[in-house]
């Protein structure tokens, strides 16, 4: 008679950091649910999470659509768009990000308004600077900046497919549009979304440095309300679980995305 190891319990199996994870979250919601300070701290922190969202969002899904151009480009026949989209990539990578959103907010945004200005001059049109909302600066700053990380993913999912399945393609008679989209496409997708989902979770931590704009996400209200009331230590105890909440949900998410994603495979 044959031995059969007893499987492991599910408590075995749990990650001990998910576990630690998950008692600082409950330990999180009891103090805000408990205590009247942090209480009030959430409640004055809470109407930046839809900034902090917001911006997130819209930058990440601009920030997408551009990288995906970038990355055609540099996967393109053409040299002159290869050269083009490669020396975006290693300039655009090589600046600090907040460096970038002070460039963009003090000097692009300036020296866009300026030139149209200079544009609608002769239809009597003018715009000044404050029209141009220091949100919809950072943003731009935001995706200019992970648009050519996104790139690389891109660029690196598609130069992952087997080129003797895009030659097969081509000799069955598909144009290089019906290619990319019925077999790159595809194949690349499956080793496109986990880094894309790690870069999102990156966004949302780098969308902080927009509070140096002023803008009132997370981080610039609870530097506005610890200044103001002096409760350093709860303040930003309360601003970095807000934080992690986030960025451990969607990284639990992008786990799971990278488990099925693996069982298909097999």
């Amino acid at each position: 008679m044959t031995y059969k190891p007893r499987p492991p319990s599910i408590l075995a199996r749990l990650p001990w950091w998910l576990l630690a994870i998950v008692l600082l979250f409950v330990l999180g919601l009891w103090l805000i649910r408990t205590n009247q300070g942090y209480n009030t701290i959430f409640k004055a922190l809470s109407g930046g999470i839809i900034t902090t969202l917001w911006v997130t969002g819209v930058a990440f899904a601009a920030a997408t659509a551009l990288g995906l151009l970038v990355a055609l480009a540099r996967t393109s026949g053409n040299r002159l768009l290869r050269e083009l989209a490669t020396f975006y990539v290693e300039i655009i990578r090589g600046i600090p990000v907040l460096v970038f959103l002070f460039y963009v907010a003090f000097v692009g945004a300036p020296a866009l308004v300026a030139t149209l200005n200079w544009l609608l001059e002769p239809f009597g049109g003018a715009i000044t600077i404050r029209q141009f909302d220091f949100a919809w600066r950072a943003i731009v700053a935001l995706t200019i900046c992970y648009s050519a990380f996104i790139a690389e993913i891109f660029r690196a999912g598609i130069e992952a497919v087997n080129r003797g399945q895009v030659e097969a393609a081509w000799a069955l008679g598909l144009s290089r549009r019906q290619c990319f989209r019925l077999v790159i496409a595809p194949q690349a997708l499956r080793t496109i979304l986990p880094p894309l989902g790690n870069d999102f979770v990156s966004m949302v931590k780098d969308s902080a440095l927009v509070s140096a704009l002023g803008v009132q996400d997370i981080t610039q209200l609870g530097k506005v309300y610890s200044s103001s009331t002096f409760l350093f230590f709860e303040t930003y105890n309360v601003v970095a679980f807000l934080y992690l909440t986030m960025t451990v949900s969607l990284s639990l998410l992008i786990r799971l995305l990278e488990y099925y994603l693996r069982r298909e495979r097999r």
